[in-house]
Protein backbone atom coordinates (compact mmCIF):
# COMPACT_ATOMS: atom_id res chain seq x y z
CA UNK A 1 0.00 0.00 0.00
CA UNK A 2 1.35 3.48 -0.82
CA UNK A 3 2.71 5.09 2.32
CA UNK A 4 5.37 7.42 3.70
CA UNK A 5 7.67 6.17 6.45
CA UNK A 6 8.88 8.77 8.97
CA UNK A 7 11.70 7.60 11.26
CA UNK A 8 11.65 9.29 14.66
CA UNK A 9 15.38 8.63 15.13
CA UNK A 10 16.63 10.07 11.84
CA UNK A 11 14.02 12.47 10.43
CA UNK A 12 14.17 15.96 12.01
CA UNK A 13 10.63 16.69 10.82
CA UNK A 14 9.19 13.76 12.79
CA UNK A 15 8.88 15.68 16.04
CA UNK A 16 6.99 18.53 14.40
CA UNK A 17 4.66 16.07 12.66
CA UNK A 18 3.80 14.46 15.99
CA UNK A 19 3.28 17.83 17.64
CA UNK A 20 0.83 18.88 14.92
CA UNK A 21 -1.40 15.98 15.96
CA UNK A 22 -0.95 16.47 19.71
CA UNK A 23 1.33 13.43 20.00
CA UNK A 24 4.73 12.74 21.50
CA UNK A 25 7.37 10.05 20.84
CA UNK A 26 5.98 7.81 23.59
CA UNK A 27 2.83 7.34 21.46
CA UNK A 28 4.85 5.70 18.66
CA UNK A 29 4.39 3.79 16.51
CA UNK A 30 1.76 6.12 15.08
CA UNK A 31 -0.17 5.74 11.83
CA UNK A 32 -1.76 8.81 10.24
CA UNK A 33 -4.47 7.70 7.84
CA UNK A 34 -5.35 9.66 4.72
CA UNK A 35 -8.84 10.35 6.08
CA UNK A 36 -7.43 11.97 9.19
CA UNK A 37 -7.70 9.07 11.65
CA UNK A 38 -4.78 8.71 14.04
CA UNK A 39 -3.80 5.22 15.25
CA UNK A 40 -1.57 5.08 18.34
CA UNK A 41 0.47 1.86 18.56
CA UNK A 42 -2.21 -0.11 16.68
CA UNK A 43 -2.40 -3.88 16.65
CA UNK A 44 -2.11 -5.65 13.31
CA UNK A 45 -5.87 -6.19 13.22
CA UNK A 46 -6.62 -2.54 14.04
CA UNK A 47 -4.28 -1.31 11.31
CA UNK A 48 -5.72 -3.76 8.79
CA UNK A 49 -9.30 -2.71 9.51
CA UNK A 50 -8.38 0.96 9.21
CA UNK A 51 -6.85 0.18 5.80
CA UNK A 52 -9.92 -1.76 4.71
CA UNK A 53 -8.28 -5.18 4.90
CA UNK A 54 -9.72 -8.28 6.55
CA UNK A 55 -13.20 -6.79 6.84
CA UNK A 56 -14.99 -9.20 4.50
CA UNK A 57 -17.53 -11.57 6.04
CA UNK A 58 -16.54 -15.18 6.62
CA UNK A 59 -18.19 -17.32 3.90
CA UNK A 60 -21.21 -19.27 5.15
CA UNK A 61 -20.15 -22.60 3.70
CA UNK A 62 -18.35 -25.75 4.75
CA UNK A 63 -14.87 -25.86 3.26
CA UNK A 64 -13.14 -29.11 2.43
CA UNK A 65 -9.92 -27.90 4.06
CA UNK A 66 -9.13 -24.97 6.33
CA UNK A 67 -5.45 -24.07 6.63
CA UNK A 68 -4.56 -22.08 9.73
CA UNK A 69 -1.27 -20.27 9.15
CA UNK A 70 0.28 -18.89 5.95
CA UNK A 71 3.97 -19.56 6.34
CA UNK A 72 5.74 -21.94 3.90
CA UNK A 73 3.89 -25.01 5.23
CA UNK A 74 0.48 -23.33 5.18
CA UNK A 75 1.04 -21.77 1.77
CA UNK A 76 2.03 -25.13 0.31
CA UNK A 77 -1.07 -26.76 1.80
CA UNK A 78 -3.26 -23.98 0.40
CA UNK A 79 -1.74 -24.24 -3.09
CA UNK A 80 -1.95 -28.02 -3.28
CA UNK A 81 -5.41 -28.13 -1.71
CA UNK A 82 -6.91 -25.58 -4.07
CA UNK A 83 -5.11 -26.98 -7.12
CA UNK A 84 -6.55 -30.44 -6.41
CA UNK A 85 -10.08 -29.09 -6.42
CA UNK A 86 -10.65 -28.93 -2.67
CA UNK A 87 -12.58 -25.92 -1.37
CA UNK A 88 -9.73 -24.38 0.61
CA UNK A 89 -9.64 -21.50 3.10
CA UNK A 90 -6.40 -20.01 4.43
CA UNK A 91 -6.35 -18.07 7.72
CA UNK A 92 -3.48 -16.05 9.16
CA UNK A 93 -3.15 -13.46 11.91
CA UNK A 94 -0.68 -11.35 9.89
CA UNK A 95 -0.39 -12.17 6.20
CA UNK A 96 1.44 -14.55 3.89
CA UNK A 97 5.02 -15.59 4.54
CA UNK A 98 5.20 -16.15 8.28
CA UNK A 99 8.71 -15.99 9.74
CA UNK A 100 10.24 -16.57 6.32
CA UNK A 101 8.63 -13.38 5.01
CA UNK A 102 11.09 -11.34 7.08
CA UNK A 103 14.18 -13.28 5.94
CA UNK A 104 16.50 -11.31 3.68
CA UNK A 105 17.46 -14.27 1.51
CA UNK A 106 16.95 -18.03 1.42
CA UNK A 107 20.15 -19.49 -0.05
CA UNK A 108 19.55 -23.25 0.08
CA UNK A 109 16.06 -23.69 -1.38
CA UNK A 110 16.08 -26.08 -4.34
CA UNK A 111 15.69 -24.36 -7.70
CA UNK A 112 16.97 -20.92 -6.60
CA UNK A 113 20.76 -21.14 -7.05
CA UNK A 114 21.33 -17.46 -6.21
CA UNK A 115 18.73 -17.44 -3.46
CA UNK A 116 15.33 -15.83 -3.07
CA UNK A 117 14.23 -13.24 -0.53
CA UNK A 118 11.60 -14.19 2.00
CA UNK A 119 9.39 -11.39 0.70
CA UNK A 120 9.60 -12.64 -2.89
CA UNK A 121 8.97 -16.22 -1.76
CA UNK A 122 5.81 -15.10 0.03
CA UNK A 123 4.60 -12.94 -2.87
CA UNK A 124 5.06 -15.71 -5.43
CA UNK A 125 3.29 -18.18 -3.17
CA UNK A 126 0.40 -15.75 -2.70
CA UNK A 127 -0.02 -15.45 -6.47
CA UNK A 128 -0.29 -19.25 -6.69
CA UNK A 129 -2.80 -19.43 -3.84
CA UNK A 130 -5.01 -16.82 -5.50
CA UNK A 131 -4.61 -18.34 -8.95
CA UNK A 132 -6.02 -21.66 -7.78
CA UNK A 133 -8.97 -20.00 -6.06
CA UNK A 134 -8.35 -20.47 -2.35
CA UNK A 135 -10.26 -18.18 0.02
CA UNK A 136 -7.98 -15.93 2.10
CA UNK A 137 -9.01 -14.66 5.53
CA UNK A 138 -6.30 -12.25 6.67
CA UNK A 139 -5.58 -10.82 9.10
CA UNK A 140 -7.83 -13.06 11.22
CA UNK A 141 -6.97 -14.87 14.43
CA UNK A 142 -8.03 -18.44 15.18
CA UNK A 143 -9.11 -18.62 18.83
CA UNK A 144 -10.51 -22.13 19.16
CA UNK A 145 -11.26 -25.46 17.49
CA UNK A 146 -14.25 -27.66 18.22
CA UNK A 147 -15.74 -30.72 16.59
CA UNK A 148 -19.24 -30.52 15.14
CA UNK A 149 -20.32 -33.98 14.00
CA UNK A 150 -17.72 -35.09 11.47
CA UNK A 151 -16.70 -31.49 10.71
CA UNK A 152 -14.73 -28.88 12.60
CA UNK A 153 -15.57 -25.32 13.60
CA UNK A 154 -12.73 -22.80 13.88
CA UNK A 155 -13.61 -19.84 16.08
CA UNK A 156 -12.17 -16.56 14.85
CA UNK A 157 -11.70 -13.15 16.41
CA UNK A 158 -14.74 -10.88 16.47
CA UNK A 159 -16.93 -13.93 17.09
CA UNK A 160 -16.90 -15.34 13.54
CA UNK A 161 -16.75 -19.07 12.81
CA UNK A 162 -15.51 -21.13 9.88
CA UNK A 163 -16.52 -24.74 9.23
CA UNK A 164 -14.32 -27.30 7.46
CA UNK A 165 -14.26 -31.04 6.91
CA UNK A 166 -10.50 -31.18 7.50
CA UNK A 167 -8.07 -28.78 9.15
CA UNK A 168 -4.35 -28.24 8.62
CA UNK A 169 -2.59 -26.34 11.40
CA UNK A 170 0.51 -24.46 10.27
CA UNK A 171 0.66 -21.66 12.83
CA UNK A 172 4.42 -21.86 13.32
CA UNK A 173 6.36 -20.44 16.23
CA UNK A 174 7.50 -17.17 17.74
CA UNK A 175 11.18 -16.98 18.58
CA UNK A 176 11.90 -15.94 22.16
CA UNK A 177 13.41 -12.47 22.30
CA UNK A 178 15.92 -10.76 24.52
CA UNK A 179 15.18 -7.88 26.82
CA UNK A 180 17.86 -5.70 25.25
CA UNK A 181 17.57 -2.03 24.38
CA UNK A 182 17.42 -1.31 20.64
CA UNK A 183 16.92 -4.92 19.60
CA UNK A 184 13.81 -4.34 17.47
CA UNK A 185 15.62 -1.76 15.31
CA UNK A 186 18.04 -4.35 13.92
CA UNK A 187 15.89 -7.42 13.41
CA UNK A 188 16.84 -8.70 9.97
CA UNK A 189 19.67 -6.13 9.82
CA UNK A 190 22.14 -7.82 12.12
CA UNK A 191 19.83 -9.49 14.65
CA UNK A 192 18.70 -12.97 13.59
CA UNK A 193 16.87 -15.95 15.06
CA UNK A 194 18.42 -18.54 12.76
CA UNK A 195 21.91 -18.66 11.24
CA UNK A 196 20.39 -19.37 7.82
CA UNK A 197 18.95 -15.85 7.66
CA UNK A 198 22.38 -14.21 7.82
CA UNK A 199 24.35 -16.15 5.26
CA UNK A 200 24.47 -13.29 2.75
CA UNK A 201 24.71 -10.48 5.31
CA UNK A 202 27.99 -11.16 7.08
CA UNK A 203 31.42 -11.23 5.47
CA UNK A 204 34.22 -13.72 6.18
CA UNK A 205 36.04 -12.69 9.31
CA UNK A 206 33.18 -10.64 10.76
CA UNK A 207 32.77 -11.20 14.51
CA UNK A 208 29.41 -12.58 15.66
CA UNK A 209 27.64 -13.06 18.99
CA UNK A 210 25.37 -15.98 19.85
CA UNK A 211 22.97 -15.91 22.79
CA UNK A 212 21.91 -19.34 23.98
CA UNK A 213 23.33 -22.52 25.43
CA UNK A 214 21.37 -25.24 23.65
CA UNK A 215 22.41 -27.55 20.84
CA UNK A 216 21.18 -25.11 18.18
CA UNK A 217 23.49 -22.45 19.62
CA UNK A 218 26.39 -24.90 19.74
CA UNK A 219 25.87 -26.04 16.17
CA UNK A 220 25.65 -22.44 14.97
CA UNK A 221 28.80 -21.49 16.87
CA UNK A 222 30.94 -24.29 15.46
CA UNK A 223 29.62 -23.78 11.93
CA UNK A 224 30.28 -20.03 11.97
CA UNK A 225 33.70 -20.49 13.55
CA UNK A 226 34.65 -23.07 10.92
CA UNK A 227 33.79 -20.46 8.27
CA UNK A 228 36.24 -17.99 9.78
CA UNK A 229 34.04 -15.93 12.11
CA UNK A 230 35.23 -15.08 15.63
CA UNK A 231 32.30 -16.27 17.78
CA UNK A 232 31.28 -15.17 21.27
CA UNK A 233 28.65 -17.29 23.05
CA UNK A 234 26.74 -15.47 25.80
CA UNK A 235 24.90 -17.57 28.41
CA UNK A 236 23.22 -16.70 31.70
CA UNK A 237 24.23 -19.95 33.40
CA UNK A 238 27.53 -21.17 34.80
CA UNK A 239 28.32 -23.36 31.80
CA UNK A 240 27.07 -25.27 28.79
CA UNK A 241 26.77 -28.73 30.34
CA UNK A 242 23.20 -28.22 31.56
CA UNK A 243 21.71 -27.74 28.09
CA UNK A 244 24.21 -28.77 25.38
CA UNK A 245 25.40 -32.17 24.15
CA UNK A 246 28.91 -33.11 25.25
CA UNK A 247 30.24 -33.53 21.71
CA UNK A 248 29.38 -29.90 20.94
CA UNK A 249 30.91 -28.71 24.21
CA UNK A 250 34.13 -30.55 23.30
CA UNK A 251 34.23 -28.94 19.84
CA UNK A 252 33.60 -25.48 21.31
CA UNK A 253 36.29 -25.95 23.94
CA UNK A 254 38.86 -26.96 21.32
CA UNK A 255 37.99 -24.27 18.78
CA UNK A 256 40.30 -21.23 19.07
CA UNK A 257 37.76 -18.88 17.45
CA UNK A 258 35.00 -19.45 20.03
CA UNK A 259 34.74 -17.65 23.37
CA UNK A 260 32.12 -18.46 26.00
CA UNK A 261 30.92 -15.70 28.36
CA UNK A 262 29.14 -17.35 31.30
CA UNK A 263 26.86 -15.56 33.77
CA UNK A 264 26.37 -12.76 31.25
CA UNK A 265 23.49 -11.15 29.33
CA UNK A 266 23.18 -8.85 26.32
CA UNK A 267 21.70 -5.57 27.53
CA UNK A 268 21.94 -3.23 24.54
CA UNK A 269 22.63 -3.23 20.82
CA UNK A 270 23.54 -0.33 18.60
CA UNK A 271 24.59 0.84 15.17
CA UNK A 272 23.49 3.15 12.37
CA UNK A 273 21.72 1.34 9.55
CA UNK A 274 22.94 -2.11 10.64
CA UNK A 275 24.01 -3.75 13.87
CA UNK A 276 27.54 -2.71 14.80
CA UNK A 277 27.96 -3.35 18.53
CA UNK A 278 26.52 -5.12 21.55
CA UNK A 279 26.79 -4.38 25.25
CA UNK A 280 27.10 -7.37 27.57
CA UNK A 281 26.59 -7.25 31.34
CA UNK A 282 28.34 -9.53 33.81
CA UNK A 283 25.50 -10.75 36.04
CA UNK A 284 27.84 -11.28 38.97
CA UNK A 285 29.65 -7.92 39.03
CA UNK A 286 27.17 -5.80 36.96
CA UNK A 287 30.14 -4.62 34.90
CA UNK A 288 29.34 -3.89 31.25
CA UNK A 289 31.46 -4.34 28.15
CA UNK A 290 30.72 -3.12 24.62
CA UNK A 291 32.35 -4.73 21.62
CA UNK A 292 31.95 -4.79 17.85
CA UNK A 293 29.88 -7.42 16.09
CA UNK A 294 28.30 -7.86 12.67
CA UNK A 295 25.55 -10.20 13.78
CA UNK A 296 23.68 -11.23 16.91
CA UNK A 297 22.01 -14.65 16.83
CA UNK A 298 19.30 -15.09 19.45
CA UNK A 299 18.95 -18.87 19.85
CA UNK A 300 17.03 -19.23 23.10
CA UNK A 301 14.14 -21.30 21.81
CA UNK A 302 10.73 -20.71 20.34
CA UNK A 303 7.11 -20.89 21.47
CA UNK A 304 4.52 -22.66 19.36
CA UNK A 305 1.27 -20.85 18.51
CA UNK A 306 -0.94 -23.47 20.14
CA UNK A 307 -2.61 -21.80 23.11
CA UNK A 308 -5.88 -21.77 21.19
CA UNK A 309 -5.62 -25.58 20.90
CA UNK A 310 -4.65 -26.47 24.46
CA UNK A 311 -8.07 -27.93 25.30
CA UNK A 312 -8.64 -29.83 22.06
CA UNK A 313 -5.41 -31.41 20.73
CA UNK A 314 -2.58 -33.37 22.30
CA UNK A 315 0.53 -31.25 22.78
CA UNK A 316 4.01 -32.18 23.97
CA UNK A 317 5.61 -30.75 27.11
CA UNK A 318 6.79 -27.68 25.18
CA UNK A 319 3.42 -26.88 23.60
CA UNK A 320 4.11 -28.34 20.13
CA UNK A 321 1.50 -30.51 18.39
CA UNK A 322 2.04 -34.27 18.58
CA UNK A 323 1.26 -36.21 15.41
CA UNK A 324 1.10 -39.72 13.96
CA UNK A 325 3.15 -42.44 15.65
CA UNK A 326 4.25 -40.05 18.41
CA UNK A 327 0.69 -39.74 19.77
CA UNK A 328 0.09 -41.23 23.20
CA UNK A 329 -1.51 -44.65 23.48
CA UNK A 330 -4.69 -43.14 24.92
CA UNK A 331 -4.97 -40.75 21.95
CA UNK A 332 -4.39 -43.53 19.40
CA UNK A 333 -6.98 -45.76 21.08
CA UNK A 334 -9.72 -43.12 21.21
CA UNK A 335 -13.16 -44.21 19.92
CA UNK A 336 -12.90 -41.82 16.95
CA UNK A 337 -10.19 -43.98 15.36
CA UNK A 338 -12.18 -47.14 15.96
CA UNK A 339 -15.08 -45.56 14.14
CA UNK A 340 -12.85 -44.74 11.17
CA UNK A 341 -11.22 -48.17 11.20
CA UNK A 342 -7.66 -46.84 10.94
CA UNK A 343 -4.71 -45.47 12.88
CA UNK A 344 -3.68 -41.79 12.73
CA UNK A 345 -1.82 -40.76 9.60
CA UNK A 346 1.78 -39.55 9.73
CA UNK A 347 0.97 -35.82 10.18
CA UNK A 348 -2.42 -36.29 11.84
CA UNK A 349 -3.09 -34.99 15.33
CA UNK A 350 -5.15 -36.60 18.08
CA UNK A 351 -8.24 -35.39 16.22
CA UNK A 352 -9.09 -37.32 13.03
CA UNK A 353 -8.88 -35.09 9.98
CA UNK A 354 -6.81 -32.43 11.76
CA UNK A 355 -3.17 -32.27 10.67
CA UNK A 356 -0.14 -30.29 11.86
CA UNK A 357 2.72 -29.20 9.59
CA UNK A 358 5.84 -27.06 9.81
CA UNK A 359 7.48 -25.65 12.90
CA UNK A 360 4.36 -26.00 15.08
CA UNK A 361 4.59 -29.80 14.83
CA UNK A 362 6.50 -31.65 17.52
CA UNK A 363 9.87 -32.99 16.30
CA UNK A 364 9.60 -31.22 12.95
CA UNK A 365 12.62 -30.34 10.82
CA UNK A 366 13.12 -26.58 10.97
CA UNK A 367 13.69 -26.01 7.25
CA UNK A 368 11.66 -24.23 4.56
CA UNK A 369 11.84 -27.18 2.20
CA UNK A 370 10.59 -29.65 4.80
CA UNK A 371 7.75 -27.31 5.77
CA UNK A 372 6.65 -27.04 2.13
CA UNK A 373 6.88 -30.82 1.81
CA UNK A 374 4.78 -31.39 4.92
CA UNK A 375 2.14 -28.97 3.63
CA UNK A 376 1.79 -30.92 0.39
CA UNK A 377 1.79 -34.30 2.17
CA UNK A 378 -0.90 -33.11 4.58
CA UNK A 379 -3.20 -32.32 1.65
CA UNK A 380 -2.71 -35.83 0.32
CA UNK A 381 -3.55 -37.28 3.74
CA UNK A 382 -6.53 -34.95 4.15
CA UNK A 383 -7.86 -36.10 0.77
CA UNK A 384 -7.47 -39.72 1.88
CA UNK A 385 -9.30 -38.95 5.10
CA UNK A 386 -12.19 -37.27 3.28
CA UNK A 387 -12.41 -40.12 0.79
CA UNK A 388 -12.51 -42.78 3.48
CA UNK A 389 -15.06 -40.75 5.43
CA UNK A 390 -17.33 -40.63 2.38
CA UNK A 391 -16.93 -44.38 1.81
CA UNK A 392 -17.63 -45.08 5.47
CA UNK A 393 -20.83 -43.05 5.37
CA UNK A 394 -22.00 -45.06 2.37
CA UNK A 395 -21.03 -48.59 3.52
CA UNK A 396 -20.57 -48.42 7.29
CA UNK A 397 -17.36 -48.21 9.31
CA UNK A 398 -14.51 -50.43 8.09
CA UNK A 399 -12.66 -52.86 10.34
CA UNK A 400 -9.61 -51.29 11.94
CA UNK A 401 -6.35 -52.87 10.75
Amino acid sequence: MPHVWVDLDTDPAAGMLLAQHGLNPSDAPVVLMRGGDVLRNPSTSELARAAGLGTAAVPRKTFDVAVVGAGPAGLAASVYGASEGLATAAIDVMGVGGQIGTTSRIENYLGFPVGVSGEEFAERSLVQVLRFGATLLMPRTATGLTRHGDDYVIRLDAGDELTARAVIIATGVTYRQLDAAGLDRFEGAGVFYTPLAAQDQIMPGDPVVIVGGGNSAGQAATSLADRGHPVTIVIRGEGLAASMSQYLIDRITRHPAITVMSRCAVREVGGTERLERVTVEDLTTSARRTFATAALFVLIGAEAHTRWLAESIELDSHGFIVTGPDLSESARNAPAWEKLGRDPYLLETSLPGVFAVGDVRSRSVKRVASAVGEGSIAIRLASEHLSRRTDSAATGPPARP
